[in-house]
């Protein structure tokens, strides 16, 4: 059975086992989990650390072999495998699976990787992990989850907020961690008094919400148009993700929408099917033929081949696949007026 990383230094405490999978999406949480793994092996005596880039071409069964050898120098080490996703094919899988027959004492298999889907964790591979040492899941915080996370974490760096400052905390860093983390370092630096309120916050450190164009999409899907308006504003000020970028993301998740709402159910890990399967419901297969016709003017319009702001028609186009109201019309409808040597 999969370990949750809360019961993961218990389990470290009790005794080190030959091999150990860290797997998720959130970067922050993964590292430190296997940066507790590494603590642990260093604190038994595994002074030597290998990292292996597990990419393609990777000879796994040449990996697991001098992995049974004797360290050159006698000591027990560590094998860090930065394992891609989807890199396990049959052959590599069945190296690894005859390694953790019989694991050598003086080493430590760590693996990280990306989110398995529900599919890799049902895999021979995976439970020959879990049947040897322990496999574990980081998942990434809820919305709910996450001012109880930023309160520990800023109780174990000495720092404490009122609510009014936890709140506003909460809205800046948007759930990314790694900024969270930072902005602490930046209230422990600035040596506010503590408590600290929200103005003080405010003063101390910056807006630090970053977003992806699947973040993003993932709020189109649960309905949040104001977070999105919010997103979209942020992304088209930063200038980090191209217009084209979320566009291209935009197509494959309309069009998975759109294979639901005929009565198909694509091959996607459960969390996206189902923020699809909402999108589904609240646009209909009109209005998602509608959107993939308008997300085709938009890339028009994105590549210069028709007037005006790509970024304010995207946002025009997902508030409404979110449920908000632009007040505006759509790009379809404008199109004509907007065509190069076209009237203004």
């Amino acid at each position: 059975m999969p370990v949750n990383p809360r019961d993961l230094p218990r389990r470290l405490a009790a005794g080190l086992a030959p091999v150990y999978l860290i797997s998720g999406d959130e970067a922050l949480l993964v590292a430190e989990a296997c940066d507790a793994v590494l603590a642990a092996a260093r604190g038994q005596g595994f002074t030597e650390r290998e990292i292996i880039d597990g990419g393609t071409g990777m000879d796994w069964n040449a990996v697991f072999a001098a992995a049974g050898n004797l360290s050159l120098f006698g000591d027990r080490r560590v094998l860090d495998v930065r394992l891609p996703k989807n890199r396990l094919d049959k052959k590599a899988s069945q190296a690894l699976r005859d390694y953790l027959a019989k694991p050598p004492a003086d080493t430590l298999l760590l693996i990280r990787t990306e989110r398995l889907e529900p599919r890799q964790r049902s895999e021979a591979w995976f439970k020959a992990i879990e049947s040897a040492g322990a496999a574990v899941l980081v998942w990434p915080l809820t919305p709910r989850e996450f001012p109880g996370w930023l309160t520990e974490r800023c109780r174990a760096g000495g720092v404490t907020l009122t609510q009014d400052a936890l709140v506003e905390f909460v809205e800046r860093v948007e759930g990314n961690l790694l900024a969270a983390v930072q902005e602490i370092e930046k209230l422990k630096l600035a040596g506010v008094a503590m408590p600290v309120g929200a103005q003080a916050l405010r003063d101390a450190v910056g807006d630090a919400s970053r977003y992806d164009a699947f973040e993003l999409l993932d709020a189109v899907c649960d309905g949040a148009a104001t977070r999105v308006r919010k997103m979209l504003h942020v992304l088209g000020q930063e200038g980090r993700v191209p217009v084209l970028m979320v566009l291209g993301a935009l197509n494959g998740q309309l069009r998975n929408a759109a294979r639901i709402a005929a009565g198909t159910r694509p091959r996607l890990a459960q969390r996206r099917l189902q923020r699809l399967e909402r999108l589904a419901k609240r646009v209909g297969p009109a209005g998602l033929e509608r959107a993939l016709a308008e997300s085709a003017m938009l890339d028009m319009q994105a590549k210069g081949m028709l007037r005006g702001d790509a970024w304010a028609s995207l946002e025009r186009l997902l508030v409404r696949l979110a449920g908000g109201k632009s007040g505006l019309g759509t790009l379809g409808a404008e199109a004509p007026r907007l065509r190069l040597g076209g009237v203004a």
